[in-house]
């Protein structure tokens, strides 16, 4: 089962010509979670090839402009294509009035069913067979949240040799051996998976952040991650300026990636005050600490391989 990452944009305040605002898309096979939607998101959509329709949510992680701005472009070309199904915005307390007000306001053609919901840190807010999406409280200058998507784990390796060493045939009895079922034989045994199969495998993670200070919980919030998308706003010269505005240095970020255990930090989310070329300085203070970083990019692709 795939899944990616696309981010759509990398930008924070305002948008620059090759940089737009932060928006990063996650496909898990036929599932589309949008994670913010700054101004420009549509054209990400577009130049990635990716079929906006089958977006079934979109978290939003605060309601300042170059978080939401995106949005109405993004309901009212849902409008434009056959969609069935409802879509989903969660975000915390404001998102609700925004989309209201918004639809109002613009007096939005929609011929479909948006559901907004209005979440708190520290709960899971999706629940399928196979993952959940929980929430984070990050300190921000006014309610904002963090995300993410972690799945289920994964059945052990099956291992024919040992079924076939047992007398298991080969069919049926092997699926329901890695279904977690044990079976029984002709000759009256019963074998179980764990005769059969490895230890479970845990699923994949990913984590979305923007716009905090080092929140208290984050580090635990995103443990074990296989990738987790973080702001790294500023370089450290400006860390007071990122303080006073409650936002991270990218040396910060990587203090939490660290921390975190996890397997890639992806910053985003820059100071338009950085050119291309400045963001190596925010990349070479994250790597100094902690090397597993990188910076996204607009328009970039990032899978998210299982780990056998």
């Amino acid at each position: 089962m795939n899944l990616e990452v696309f981010v759509l944009g990398t930008g924070g305040m305002m948008p620059l010509p090759g940089r737009g605002l932060t928006s990063v898309l996650l496909r898990r096979e036929g599932e589309l979670f949008l994670f913010d939607c700054g101004e420009g998101t549509q054209i990400g959509l577009r130049r990635l090839n990716l079929r906006w329709k089958k977006i079934t949510s979109i978290f939003i992680s605060h309601t300042h402009a170059d978080h939401v701005t995106g949005l109405p472009g993004i309901l009212m070309l849902s409008s434009q294509v056959d969609r069935n199904e409802p879509l989903y915005i969660f975000g915390p307390p404001k998102v609700r009035e925004f989309v209201d007000a918004m639809r109002r306001t613009l007096d939005m053609y929609i011929n479909y069913e948006i559901i907004v919901k209005e979440v708190e840190g520290g709960a899971t807010i999706v629940q399928a067979e196979d993952y959940c999406i929980r929430t984070h409280t990050l300190v921000h200058t006014k309610p904002c949240l963090a995300y993410s998507l972690e799945e289920a784990r994964r059945p052990g390796v099956f291992f024919p040799e040992k079924a076939q060493e047992l007398g298991v045939p080969r069919g049926p009895l092997w699926s329901q051996l890695q279904g977690g079922e044990t079976v029984s034989l002709p000759d009256g045994s019963n074998v179980t998976p764990g005769q059969v199969m490895g230890s479970e495998r845990k699923g994949r993670k990913f984590c979305f952040a923007t716009d905090t200070v080092a929140a208290p919980g984050l580090a635990q919030f995103a443990c074990g991650a296989d990738v987790f998308i973080c702001e790294g706003m500023f370089s450290e010269d400006l860390a007071d300026t990122a303080a006073d505005k409650k936002h991270l240095t990218a040396a910060q970020a990587a203090r939490i990636g660290r921390e975190a255990g996890v397997k890639q930090l992806g910053l985003i989310h820059y100071s338009p005050r950085y050119s291309e070329r400045e963001l190596k300085k925010l990349l070479g203070e994250a790597r100094e600490i902690f090397p597993e970083t990188f910076l996204t990019r607009d328009l970039q692709h990032i899978e998210m391989p299982f780990e056998e």
